[in-house]
């Protein structure tokens, strides 16, 4: 059951199923994600008064603790806020995404003769690939407590280069895995495309610099299961948005087919 629909239902598709797969983020960010941090604002929290304490014995009307808070009942945007925040910026975040991926899907379909499922379900996973785990392994998300401001532009920019890496591995892979679709060979089919992807992803990441602010006091137990529950939260996005198009996709071939069977 190829994709045969025209853009405009595609989009629709790509959207109702980004909006489900950015609920379903936000559920699981919201469950395995909230409590690290928490723990890790907290952590970020009691370092302050010391610091304010420091800076006020070093010179005279500096900042009081209650001041430096960003995270605090002072904040502009309370926990609770934030927390709600949290699945209005990953339903926003899956709709965007489902769009891109109605359009991604649309002309991918023009280059390659698998099902629209199965496209569906490659396509999520070469787009999780490509924006989450290939920038993620070289830079690592971190919880609040970690990270220096003043590097925050740099930091960004750098993931940003990781993701132009991921996409660019990604489409050498499936360019060459085009070129060896004839040979025959299931090894040299699977070989060929996972080398190259592998390739170039190695000579990014040496060639990127290393970013590592993570202080030595911070617990790494937590920082783990912060950079574990943050690639658990994408790998919900990617695969409930993978699935639900698959879904969409042979839920509408069989509307299709209905009528043709009862005549």
């Amino acid at each position: 059951m190829p994709l045969t629909e025209n853009f405009t239902k595609l989009l629709i598709r790509g959207l109702l199923a980004g909006l489900v797969a950015g609920l379903l983020a936000g559920a699981v960010a919201f469950v395995i994600g909230e409590p690290h941090i928490d723990a890790a604002i907290a952590i970020e929290e009691s370092a302050a008064p010391a610091e304010d304490h420091a800076t006020d014995a070093g010179a005279h009307g500096g900042a009081t603790a209650e001041e430096g808070h960003s995270h605090g009942e002072d904040a502009l945007v309370s926990r609770d806020g934030q927390r709600i925040g949290l699945f209005l910026a990953t339903t926003l975040a899956g709709l965007a995404l489902g769009a891109i991926f109605a359009v991604v899907a649309h002309y991918a379909r023009r280059v390659t003769a698998m099902s629209g499922p199965a496209l569906a379900l490659a396509l999520a996973g070469a787009g999780w690939l490509a924006i989450e785990a290939v920038p993620f392994f070289k830079y690592p998300a971190n919880p609040p407590a970690v990270g220096d401001p003043d590097t925050i532009n740099q930091r960004t920019w750098l993931w940003l280069a990781t993701v132009v890496l991921g996409l660019v591995a990604v489409g050498v892979a499936a360019y060459v895995a085009r070129l060896v679709a004839s040979t025959g060979y299931l090894s040299v089919q699977v070989g060929a495309p996972s080398l190259a992807f592998l390739a170039i992803v190695a000579v990014g990441y040496v060639l990127m610099p290393g970013v590592n602010e993570v202080g030595e006091d911070f617990p790494a137990t937590l920082l783990w299961e912060f950079r574990v529950s943050s690639l658990a939260i994408q790998a919900t996005l990617w695969l409930a948005l993978g699935l639900g198009f698959a879904f969409l996709t042979e839920r509408a071939a069989r509307a299709q087919s209905a009528p043709a069977v009862a005549s």
